[in-house]
C-alpha cells in the first residue's frame, strides 16, 4: 500500500524530478510547483499536476509558504516534500505544512532548530562526547569577544554563521589583523541569507577532510547510519565530486562515525533521512561540523552502494512506518562516484551561465545514472541554482568507478551553456585524485594551473576570444580533439568530454 495517495513537491529542478519518480513508482500522485520562469520546466512536465506560485523571485514562489500550502491543500495532497535548498531545513515551513493538516516530508520542526543552530548544534555534540573543533559554545557578542576567543583558540580561526549553511557567512582568519574585517562580512552574508547575522569562532583545521554520515530515524526510535560519503572536493565550500565509500575510512573508523552520527540524531528526536557532517584531520581524527536536515544532493551515491532508496524511504518513515531493516542489515558494495553538471564557466571563474539548452545528449551505459532536470530545448535561468544534473556511476571498486566516471563525462554533451564537465574530466585525471590524497584544499591546488589564470579581464570580445581559447587548450592538453571556437558567441558554445558530429 502507498504511503500517501498524492504528494506536492516543494521545490524544482533535479531533485523534484527525483521526487517525482520515487512517488511514480510507489503509486503515488504528484503535484509540482512552480515560477513564471519555471514554466517549461522538466519538474513541471513530469508531474500528475502543476500549480503557478508566482514570480521568479524566490520570495514569491519557492519561498512562499504560504502559497505552497494553499496549493497542496487546492490539490488534495497529504503530503509536502520539500527537496534540499529553499524552504527544506525552515521549521516555520515545516509548522506550517503541519498547521494545515499536512504531512512534512522531513524531520519534527523541533528537530530543524536544534540542528540548524549551529552552535546549539555544537552543545549538544560536546554534551553527547562526540568531539568537536575547538570554539566557541554560544555566538560571539562583539568585536572584543571574538579577538579574545580566537587569540585562546590560536590562529587559523574560521567565522561562521550560527543559522544556515551552503558555505554562506564563513570566513578564514589567519591573523588578527583580519579578524574584524572577516567578522562584518560573515555578519552581513549570514543576515542577508539566513536573516540571523550571529557567528561564532572555531579553530580552523588545516587540509582536512569533509565526511558525512547518512542516516535514517523513524518514529519508533529506531536509528541507523548508511555509511560515508567522501565530499572533500568543493570550490568555495560548494561540493563537486563527491564519492562512496571514503578512500580514508576503515571499518572501525567508519563504526565510530556511524555511532557518533545516529548519537545526535537520536538526542534531538530526529526523524527522516538526515546528514551528520564531520572533518577529519590529516591524523585520521574527526570532528562533529554540522547536521543538515534534510536529503542531501549527493544522495544516489549511497543509494548505489547500499542498494536502498533513501527517498522511498522517507516518504515510509514520514507515513509512520518502522524501518524496515537495523544496522546490521545495512551492507555496502562497490564503489560509487557523483559529478555535478552546472551551468557555470569554468575557464571564467565559474560565473553562471543561464541560457537555452540547445543539444543535450547525456551518457549511458551499465551502472551509469544521470539526475537531470534539464532536457534540450529546456532555459537554465539565471534566478536560480545552476545545478543542471547530477551524474553518477557504480563500479565494484574505486579505479572501476573513477574509470567509469571519466567515460561518462567524455560522452556527456551539452550545447547552449556553458557547464563544469571539462574541470570534472580534469579532477577524475588528476594523480591526487586517483590516489585518494583529498581534502578541502584540492580545487584551489587544481585551478591555479588551470587556463584561466592568465585571461583578460573584464568582458568583451578578447575576453570571449581568450576563453574560447583557452577552453580548446585545454580539450588539447587532455588529449582529445579540440573543440572548434563558438560559431556565433556563447549561445553556440559547446561542452563535452569530446568532439561529436554537427546533427545536420
Amino acid at each position: 500500500m502507498a504511503p500517501f495517495s498524492k504528494v506536492l513537491i516543494a521545490n524544482r529542478g533535479e531533485i523534484a524530478v527525483r521526487v517525482i519518480r520515487a512517488c511514480r513508482e510507489l503509486g503515488i500522485a504528484t503535484v509540482a510547483v512552480f515560477s513564471e520562469a519555471d514554466r517549461e520546466s522538466l519538474h513541471v512536465l513530469s508531474a500528475d499536476e502543476a500549480v503557478y506560485l508566482g514570480p521568479p523571485a524566490p520570495a514569491e514562489s519557492y519561498l512562499a509558504v504560504d502559497r505552497i500550502v494553499k496549493a497542496a491543500g487546492d490539490t488534495g495532497a497529504e503530503a509536502v516534500h520539500p527537496g534540499y535548498g529553499f524552504l527544506a531545513e525552515n521549521a516555520g515551513f515545516a509548522e506550517a505544512c503541519l498547521a494545515a493538516g499536512l504531512v512534512f516530508i522531513g524531520p519534527p520542526p523541533a528537530a530543524i532548530r536544534a540542528m540548524g543552530d549551529k552552535v546549539a548544534a555544537r552543545r549538544t555534540a560536546i554534551r553527547l562526547g562526540v568531539p568537536v573543533v575547538p570554539g566557541t559554545e554560544a555566538p560571539v557578542a562583539d568585536d572584543a569577544e571574538a579577538a579574545r576567543v580566537a587569540g585562546e583558540v590560536g590562529f587559523p580561526v574560521m567565522v561562521k554563521a550560527a543559522m544556515g549553511g551552503g558555505g554562506k557567512g564563513m570566513r578564514v582568519v589567519r591573523a588578527a589583523g583580519e579578524l574584524a574585517g572577516a567578522l562584518r562580512a560573515a555578519r552581513s552574508e549570514a543576515g542577508s541569507a539566513f536573516g540571523d547575522a550571529s557567528v561564532y569562532i572555531e579553530r580552523y583545521v588545516e587540509t582536512p577532510r569533509h565526511i558525512e554520515v547518512q542516516v535514517l530515524a523513524d518514529t519508533h526510535g529506531n536509528v541507523v547510519h548508511l555509511g560515508e560519503r567522501e565530499c572533500s572536493i568543493q570550490r568555495r565550500h560548494q561540493k563537486l565530486v563527491e564519492e562512496s565509500p571514503s578512500p580514508v575510512v576503515t571499518p572501525e573508523m567508519r563504526r565510530r562515525l556511524g555511532e557518533a552520527a545516529c548519537r545526535l540524531a537520536a538526542a534531538v528526536g530526529y526523524v527522516n533521512a538526515g546528514t551528520v557532517e564531520f572533518l577529519v584531520d590529516p591524523a585520521g581524527a574527526f570532528y562533529f561540523l554540522e547536521m543538515n536536515t534534510r536529503l542531501q544532493v549527493e544522495h544516489p551515491v549511497t543509494e548505489l552502494v547500499t542498494g536502498r532508496d533513501l527517498v522511498k524511504e522517507q516518504l515510509r518513515l514520514a507515513a509512520g512506518e518502522k524501518l524496515g531493516f537495523g544496522q546490521d542489515d545495512v551492507v555496502w558494495h562497490g564503489w560509487a562516484i557523483e559529478a555535478r553538471i552546472n551551468a557555470e564557466d569554468p575557464f571564467a571563474g565559474f560565473v553562471p551561465s543561464p541560457g537555452r539548452i540547445t543539444d543535450l545528449r547525456p551518457p549511458g551505459g551499465p551502472w551509469v545514472r544521470d539526475d537531470s532536470g534539464v532536457y534540450a530545448g529546456a532555459t537554465v535561468s539565471r534566478h536560480y541554482d545552476t545545478l543542471m544534473a547530477k551524474l553518477i556511476v557504480w563500479g565494484p571498486d574505486r579505479e572501476a568507478a573513477i574509470a567509469r566516471m571519466s567515460r561518462a563525462l567524455a560522452e556527456y554533451h551539452v550545447a547552449g551553456v556553458r557547464t563544469t564537465i571539462p574541470v570534472l574530466s580534469r579532477i577524475l585525471r588528476h594523480p591526487d585524485f586517483i590516489a585518494g590524497r583529498l581534502d578541502t584544499g584540492f580545487m584551489e591546488r587544481l585551478l591555479p594551473a588551470g587556463p584561466s589564470a592568465d585571461l583578460p579581464a573584464g568582458g568583451g570580445a578578447s575576453r570571449t576570444i581568450a576563453l574560447a581559447a583557452a577552453a580548446i587548450a585545454a580539450y588539447d592538453a587532455a588529449g582529445r580533439r579540440a573543440l572548434p571556437p563558438p560559431a556565433a558567441g556563447p549561445s553556440a558554445w559547446t561542452q563535452s568530454g569530446r568532439q561529436w558530429p554537427r546533427p545536420r
